[in-house]
């Protein structure tokens, strides 16, 4: 009896743990279900799929006139999927029905394969069952095209197994035209072993208006390391914003021409010639060259916005602080001392013995640095902060303000400077002891042409999304006058005396030429490192504008020369490049008696278009069109129809009570409805689809807001 109820007891014992044990793992198997479900979910869908980002399609950068400068070309890596149902179906009839006709349209078009030999690689893909068999590379759009009128590919995606992945390249049409300033796209490695690209110029200054929006792709895990895209579950990239440039490319052409023929003829180490739009401000060229170690010029850096010391270009400032200042009259003397002169323990050269006893236009004329030296000891040596002061009007202690990344600083010496020497002054009058950059050079030349107006430089006069402007730049004035009405008539008389007159150091450069110039020439000694001067570098410059009576253009060059160069004046370097400008300028009739050049509008591209609406009447009249589209609506109520590649997309677009939406693009009747609800007060001007609306996009919106819409 005792045995029975022993084992009977072990019997219990075992059965209760058992049901404890049950318990347990069904206690264990609820939480994980119902608690650490979700995470156990997404963690296995990590594991199995991806979202991998796609590039949205990178703006265009134009010319004033419409010429691409920098564009984006897709290019095309053919994937198959050679599981695809479509190929499978009926044991493969589809794959073996096409394979020959396949394989000899592919050979007779490409012409590196046989048809045999294509006919043996997709056999090969097929009999591996490869999910993301890599087919083609880099195929232009072009190509593309004519692969997808082949036999089998035709058919589409979900019966062929072919798969499409876009890449874009960045390609300049005018090649190293403007290349520094359009912007160059740098390769390089990253730390972790990726391929990435760094910008300059506008392509970085403009970077997140040019590059968009990136998308995602769903990806899904087929075979060990390899992923294949999801159909459907795309969010589609926004594509980037085109840039409309103020760059006309035959200034550009004519500048970068004239500038590389003066630095190969002398070797000299780099050069950079500005243009710009006296009116406006607008840049309308602006070239760089850079000396490579095998002889050969590239635009390597951008001189233009780079300070240096700029010699006697800048004496045109010290004769508008002594004029403004009502010190001197132009027929005022003054003695040139032989070309030398001595001032507290240095010497002032002048480049040749101008004689002595000169009036003060001669002395601007002749670019006589003992001149401007002892004019400016005679009336600031007690008073140094009455001419800085000057030089701070004329911005020259400001950035310029271009919409150009990496402009250097500026400096303008004070008496409170460390570096502020007994010798400071007089060395300022003549261009040294401050550092300038060319930009900032010509502003003050452009304001004289102007009527004393010094205009903001720009490089940018439109950002255009879809064909529509988004944002329009506009002249600005930084200065409305930067000197007084008499001032700027005595400062021209100057500037035209230097290339019209015999004793201007610009005379025989532009005698006998049917235009009128005015302008200064300039040659400074540049340091070079810890040898200091010894090495006789010059760095020459002419500024100036054109035609002096009716000034269109205001341009500047300025030259490093090497060591020792035999040639180095401003008159002999720089000057011909602003000659050969001006010449071939105004054979293009520059200089007729007219009005400020007009933008021309930009040629539309036929490959761009927009819509936008409610999204279920837009995805109704593309069924009904039977017009195939790619899907990224959502569940968005409000929808926009675009290009990207080459293919419609609808993409949910998002409406926020408290915010500005876009209408731009929309019919009218969408857009009362959805203003309206928002009670908005609408103004309705022309007829057509919506291409302006007074509120910006996004903006913070009220009820009752006045809203003016716009139809083209």
């Amino acid at each position: 009896m005792e045995v029975k109820r022993d084992i009977l007891w072990r019997v219990y014992l075992c059965f209760i743990g058992i049901v404890v044990f049950s318990v347990i793992i069904l206690m264990r198997a609820v939480y994980i279900q119902q608690i650490q479900g979700t995470h156990w979910i997404n963690e296995a869908k990590k594991d199995q799929q991806k979202f991998v980002e796609i590039d949205a399609e990178r703006g265009t950068i134009y010319s004033e006139d419409g010429s691409m400068l920098s564009t984006s070309i897709p290019f095309f890596n053919i994937y198959i999927d050679f599981m695809a149902e479509g190929l499978r179906e009926k044991n493969g009839k589809r794959f073996r029905d096409n394979v020959d006709s396949l394989s000899s349209s592919l050979a007779d078009y490409f012409k590196d394969r046989s048809s045999s030999e294509y006919k043996q690689l997709l056999q090969q893909g097929y009999r591996r069952k490869d999910r993301y068999f890599l087919f083609k590379k880099n195929l232009s759009f072009r190509q593309y095209k004519e692969l997808r009128t082949m036999p089998l590919i035709r058919q589409g995606r979900d019966k062929s197994g072919f798969i499409p992945e876009v890449k874009d390249k960045r390609l300049n049409p005018f090649g190293l035209l403007a290349n520094r300033t359009i912007g160059l796209s740098r390769e390089y490695i990253d730390s972790e072993g990726k391929m990435k690209n760094t910008n300059v110029g506008l392509e970085k200054t403009y970077d997140t208006v040019l590059k968009g929006e990136i998308g995602k792709r769903l990806m899904r895990k087929v075979a060990a390391g390899v992923f294949v895209p999801v159909d459907g579950s795309e969010i589609e990239p926004q594509n980037g914003k085109d840039i409309i440039t103020t760059l006309d490319v035959n200034i550009q052409d004519i500048a970068e021409t004239a500038l590389y023929k003066t630095l190969a003829t002398n070797e000299c180490e780099y050069g950079t010639c500005l243009v710009m739009e006296v009116k406006t401000g607008k840049i309308k060229a602006i070239a760089n060259l850079g000396r490579r170690p095998d002889g050969s010029y590239f635009e390597d850096m951008n001189y233009a916005i780079r300070a240096s010391e700029p010699g006697s270009t800048f004496k045109l400032a010290t004769m508008l602080a002594l004029l403004e200042d009502k010190y001197i009259a132009l027929n005022h003397r003054v003695n040139l001392e032989g070309g030398t002169w001595q001032v507290n323990g240095r010497t002032v050269y002048d480049s040749e013995n101008h004689g002595y006893d000169v009036s003060i236009k001669e002395a601007f004329q002749m670019s006589s640095n003992v001149g401007m030296a002892k004019l400016v000891m005679a009336y600031y040596s007690k008073k140094p902060t009455q001419f800085v002061d000057h030089l701070k009007k004329m911005r020259f202690n400001e950035y310029s303000g271009i919409d150009l990344l990496g402009e250097t600083t500026p400096i303008v010496k004070t008496p409170k400077s460390k570096t502020w020497s007994a010798t400071s002054l007089p060395w300022m009058s003549f261009g040294y002891e401050v550092l300038v950059s060319p930009l900032q050079t010509l502003m003050l030349y452009n304001a004289i042409a102007n009527d004393g107006k010094m205009m903001k430089p720009y490089l940018v006069n439109a950002i255009k999304e879809n064909g529509l402007v988004v944002k329009e730049n506009q002249p600005e004035v930084l200065e409305q006058a930067v000197c007084s009405e008499q001032t700027l008539r005595l400062l021209q008389e100057c500037l035209k005396a230097v290339c019209n007159e015999p004793h201007g150091t610009g005379f025989s450069l532009f005698k006998g030429a049917p235009y009128s110039v005015a302008g200064k020439t300039g040659t400074s000694l540049m340091a070079n490192g810890n040898r200091g001067y010894a090495d006789h570098i010059y760095q020459s410059s002419f500024a100036g504008y054109f035609p002096a009576d009716n000034p269109q253009y205001s341009c500047i060059v300025v030259v490093k020369n090497k060591p020792f160069a035999p040639v180095y004046y401003g008159a002999k370097i720089a000057g011909p490049v602003f000659k050969e400008l001006a010449d071939k300028l105004y054979a293009l009739n520059a200089d007729k008696d007219r009005k400020a050049p007009q933008s021309i509008p930009v040629k539309k591209d036929s490959s761009y278009y927009l819509y936008a609406g409610a999204a279920e009447d837009m995805q109704q009249v593309m069924n009904t069109l039977q017009w195939k589209y790619r899907d990224s609506v959502g569940a968005h109520e409000w929808t926009r129809l675009y290009a990207a590649n080459y293919e419609p997309v609808l993409n949910g677009q998002p409406v926020s009570k408290k915010n500005m939406p876009d209408v731009r693009g929309m019919g009218l009747k969408d857009a009362l409805f959805l203003l309206e609800n928002m009670q908005a007060k609408v103004i309705v001007r022309g007829r057509g689809k919506v291409k302006t609306q007074s509120v910006t996009p996004g903006a913070s919106f009220m009820k009752n807001q006045p809203v003016i819409i716009e139809l083209n």
